[in-house]
C-alpha cells in the first residue's frame, strides 16, 4: 500500500509491521522516522546495514523468533536496502512474527523494482516513496525557521539558502543550524552573514574563483570558469564573495601602511585568517595597492547594481568583469 510522504502522519494510525521508505531525499527520510518511529517508541530499536543482516541471516530471524519471550516491542531499521531484502521479508511474513516493526530505507527505486512492487500492491506492507524536494517546499520549510524563531531576514537571503541546499533538506537543516547558533544574540542575518558561515560545496569554487581574481591569477580563472558551470542564480554570491574578500584586502592594506611586517599583519587578523589561505592573502597584498583595491571595492559595487537590473545577462558580466580584473 502506498502512502504519499506528505501523508506520513497517517503512519501513526496504522498497525502494520513492514513499511518501506525509499527515494532520494535522505533528509525527508530521517525526519520521518524519527518522528514516526523512533520519538517516543518504547521498546528496544536496532539498526542495521541490509550486509548486516543476510551475512547472519540465521541467527537474525533466530533472534526474532527468540525476542517474543523476552521482550514486549523491538523496532529495527535497515539501512541501504535493496532487493535482496526480499528473502527476510517473505520468511518474516511467512512466519507472522508479530511485535517486531521492519523500517527499511532504501535509496532511488525503479518502477520495476521487485522490493518496490510488493510493497504497493499488499495492504499489509506500506510503501511511502520520498521524492526530492522543489525549491518550493524548501523556502517554506525556510520561511517556518525563520517565522518560528522570529528572525528578520530577506526573500534574496532565502532564495540564497535554498538555492544552495541543492534539493537536499539535510542540506538545509545543516545551514539553518549554522544561522541558529550565529543569531544566538542577534534577531537579523544579511546575505554577507549567510556566505560567511555556510559551507556548501558550491562555495569552495566561488571562493577559489575570487582568490585567484584577487591574486590577478588568469589561467586559473580561466579555469575555473571552464570546469564549473555556474548559474545565473550563482552571480550575486560570486560578486559579494569578491567583495568581502576584497573588504579584507583593503583593511590588510591600511594597516600595512603603518607596519611593514605583512605576516604579522596577516597573523593578527580578526577574523583569523585560515592557515592554508594565508600565502594566498599574502600574494594578494602584493598585487594591490590601497587605492587600487578602494576603486576595485567601487566597481565591484557597480557591478553587483549591473547584475541586478540584467539578470539574464549577469553570467557574461561577472565573468567579463572578473576575468579583466585577473589580468
Amino acid at each position: 500500500m502506498i502512502i504519499k510522504a506528505y501523508e506520513h502522519q497517517k503512519i501513526k494510525k496504522i498497525q502494520n509491521n513492514f513499511f518501506l521508505l525509499y527515494g532520494e531525499n535522505e533528509g525527508y527520510k530521517n525526519q520521518v522516522i524519527k518522528d514516526i518511529f523512533i520519538d517516543n517508541y518504547k521498546g528496544n530499536i536496532e539498526r542495521f546495514d541490509e550486509n548486516e543482516i543476510l551475512s547472519n541471516f540465521e541467527s537474525f530471524i533466530s533472534s526474532l523468533i527468540n525476542k517474543s519471550f523476552f521482550d514486549e516491542l523491538k523496532l529495527i531499521i535497515i539501512s541501504r536496502v535493496s532487493e535482496k531484502i526480499i528473502k527476510l521479508i517473505n520468511e518474516l511474513l511467512d512466519r507472522k512474527i508479530k511485535d517486531v516493526t521492519i523500517v527499511l530505507n532504501s535509496s532511488i527505486l525503479e518502477k520495476k523494482s521487485k522490493l518496490r512492487l510488493i510493497f504497493e500492491k499488499d495492504k499489509n506492507l506500506i510503501c511511502v516513496p520520498f521524492y526530492k524536494d522543489d525549491n518550493r517546499t524548501l523556502v517554506q520549510l525556510a520561511n517556518n525557521f525563520f517565522r518560528n524563531n522570529k528572525i528578520s531576514i530577506s526573500q534574496e537571503v532565502i532564495n540564497l539558502i535554498v538555492e544552495r541546499s541543492s534539493g537536499d533538506r539535510i542540506n538545509l537543516n545543516n545551514e539553518l543550524s549554522k544561522i541558529s547558533l550565529f543569531l544566538l544574540n542577534k534577531k537579523k542575518i544579511n546575505i554577507d552573514d549567510v556566505i560567511k558561515i555556510t559551507n556548501l560545496a558550491e562555495n569552495y569554487s566561488i571562493s577559489e574563483l575570487a582568490d585567484n581574481c584577487l591574486s590577478k591569477n588568469t589561467n586559473k580563472v580561466n579555469k575555473i570558469f571552464n570546469e564549473n558551470i555556474f548559474s545565473i542564480d550563482d552571480c550575486i554570491l560570486i560578486v559579494r564573495t569578491l567583495l568581502l574578500k576584497s573588504k579584507r584586502l583593503l583593511e590588510i592594506k591600511k594597516i600595512n601602511n603603518s607596519n611593514d611586517n605583512i605576516e604579522q599583519i596577516i597573523s593578527n587578523y580578526k577574523p583569523p585568517i585560515f592557515w592554508k589561505d594565508k600565502e594566498i592573502v599574502k600574494n594578494q597584498v602584493s598585487k594591490w595597492s590601497l587605492k587600487e583595491t578602494e576603486k576595485l571595492i567601487y566597481k565591484i559595487h557597480n557591478i553587483e547594481l549591473m547584475i541586478k537590473k540584467n539578470y539574464y545577462n549577469s553570467l557574461n558580466i561577472i565573468s567579463d568583469f572578473i576575468l579583466n580584473t585577473a589580468k
